[in-house]
């Protein structure tokens, strides 16, 4: 019984879910020739292919390189926090909210800790998680649900872009307003050396040149330009040849909770009793529904479990994104701030809860409003 209990905490409750869901309704649903068509190869495929170039990306330390040079140009403490936040807004519109959060929250705890900031660090790290959901709204390759959605709506760039512009910039500045509100002692000179921040070198310039290549593809193929399967095979045969260990580091994980998410909504939408009251229950309401669906779930299967029962394409989008906000889980890249930062400070969890759901429910407070004011 440990065993079972041992195996199960280590499984992601997520793909958990997203199979269980799959298994049951295909006794109702038998499988069949039809689940292939369930499953959007499109997307599953380039968000693979970016989830291998963002790797190889890390592995050369591009990132920490950016940020490094970025802090040595600050001397306060105001200056050392809005980098950091706004390093996880600009950088996750493309490298995704995750990896943003991956790559700069334990960044910042290291520079903040040799700064002798410690006081810094709850409102720094919840403000680079409310900034790298926020920010990654704005592309199609910012977050999994983005991506899903331009592949399946077959909207434009620029339409895209325009539905969630206005609450992006309203975003940017909001992180502003409470990065100088919640920062103590904003004027204080940094007690470190600069150098501490700064990485020397890239690992590869050459590795760098090629996964950058590689990502302009990677855009040709979100944009339609490029077919997604030949931006899959040059990523295999590249990165295969290249360093073929950077192909096992994506997120599997993902996208095996993807499919299983296809499958359970393929499944629902053939059975037309249930087909039709979800369809009638989300007409007119995906906004606040997404929202409130992301808050026990998260945004990416509310995504996946809402899209196929509506054609309001817009206001899923909002909502699925502005939905990251609000519970630890509304956003499951919320959830590696909170053990990044609890695992170095763990007396201090209920601390960071409190600070982290206080400063979500504004920030939701807010964009819910200014929906229902643009909606007017």
């Amino acid at each position: 019984m440990k065993k079972i209990y041992s195996l199960f905490k280590k499984l992601d409750i997520v793909l958990l879910i997203a199979w269980l869901l799959a298994i049951i309704s295909s006794f109702i649903i038998a499988p069949g020739r039809e689940y292939l068509g369930y499953i959007d190869l499109r997307s599953l495929g380039i968000l693979w292919g970016l989830m291998v170039v963002i790797q190889g990306f890390k592995e050369n330390s591009v990132f920490v390189k950016i940020a490094g040079l970025l802090l040595s140009k600050v001397g306060r403490g105001w200056q050392l926090a809005a980098v950091l936040i706004y390093l996880c807004f600009f950088t996750s519109m493309f490298i995704t909210n995750d990896v943003a959060l991956i790559t700069f929250v334990p960044f910042a705890l290291m520079i903040l800790s040799s700064c002798k900031c410690e006081d810094m660090m709850i409102p720094t790290v919840v403000l680079q998680t409310v900034a790298a959901n926020l920010g990654s709204m704005l592309t199609p390759i910012g977050n999994p649900q983005n991506l899903y959605l331009y592949g399946l709506t077959g909207m434009g760039l620029m339409q895209f872009v325009k539905i969630l512009l206005p609450y992006s910039l309203i975003s940017a500045v909001l992180l502003g307003v409470a990065a100088f509100i919640m920062i103590p002692d904003r004027n204080r000179s940094l007690v470190t050396a600069k150098e501490s921040a700064i990485v020397s070198r890239f690992g590869s310039l050459r590795q760098v040149i090629i996964y950058s290549i590689l990502f302009a593809i990677a855009i040709l193929s979100v944009v339609r330009v490029l077919p997604w399967y030949v931006f899959c095979l040059i990523v295999l045969v590249v990165v295969g040849g290249m360093d073929y260990k950077i192909l096992f580091r994506a997120d599997y994980v993902l996208l095996m909770t993807f499919i299983g998410f296809f499958i359970f909504t393929g499944n629902m939408a053939r059975i037309d009793v249930i087909s039709l009251f979800l369809q009638n229950t989300l007409a007119g309401r995906e906004f606040p529904i997404s929202i409130a669906l992301s808050q026990v779930i998260s945004n990416v299967p509310a995504t996946l479990m809402l899209s196929g029962f509506t054609d309001n394409y817009g206001d899923l989008l909002l909502g699925v994104n502005i939905g990251g906000l609000g519970t630890l889980i509304a956003s499951m890249a919320s959830l590696i701030s909170y053990k990044a930062y609890t695992g170095e400070y763990r007396k201090k969890r209920g601390r960071y809860i409190l600070t982290f759901t206080v400063v979500n429910l504004a920030f939701l407070a807010i964009l819910v409003g200014m929906y229902l004011f643009l909606k007017v």
